[in-house]
């Protein structure tokens, strides 16, 4: 466990880095009006430019709740590298964004890294998203479920061009469902 947190610690210094050094890019206007509420609750990740955590990972599945606080609990849960592997959980704590119409948020990992999570993309109806970041580095294309037709996938690759991202680095999340595991269910934990 020691050895993963100090992968994804490294690996989130890397991303910030990396968004350090892309300044000179126009930013991503997220989407205003974002009714939190409506946004809580599980999401499958169809498609990402994946951090390193997060590479090689089946059965995708980001799962925020509302916090006492105010604050956002996020589980992201994974399989890495198969279907048949035990669920890996990362947790991490985000905080909207003043006067970005709650589309822009602050999350926190260690209680001492925060990155930037920009809505840049909502279907009307909640039912699918694309989370970007202005450094243009990562994105996650998610769902409400663990398909989507091949036309919304092509549409989120056009927005995605249309953002400044380089489509090739895009790739698809392997989802299959319904789990047999015992831990099927593993989608969240306390939020602390």
């Amino acid at each position: 466990m020691k050895r993963m947190r100090v992968m994804i610690t490294l690996s989130l210094l890397g991303m910030l880095s990396l968004a350090a050094c892309a300044g000179a890019t126009d930013p991503i206007q997220p989407v205003q009006g974002v009714d939190l509420s409506r946004y809580m609750g599980r999401w499958y990740v169809i498609a990402s430019i994946p951090t390193r955590f997060e590479r090689g990972g089946h059965n995708p599945v980001e799962t925020y709740s509302r916090n006492a606080d105010g604050s956002i609990c996020t589980w992201f849960r994974q399989r890495p590298d198969s279907f048949e592997t035990p669920v890996k959980l990362l947790h991490s704590t985000a905080s909207v964004v003043k006067g970005s119409g709650d589309g822009e948020w602050r999350v926190r990992f260690f209680a001492f890294l925060s990155t930037q999570y920009l809505i840049g993309w909502l279907k009307s109806d909640y039912g699918q998203v694309m989370v970007v970041r202005d450094a243009r580095d990562y994105l996650w294309y998610m769902a409400r479920t663990p398909q989507v037709s091949d036309a919304d996938y092509q549409n989120m690759l056009e927005r995605a061009k249309g953002m400044g991202y380089d489509i090739a680095k895009i790739q698809r999340a392997p989802q299959q469902w319904p789990e047999q595991a015992t831990d099927s269910q593993t989608f969240v934990g306390a939020c602390p």
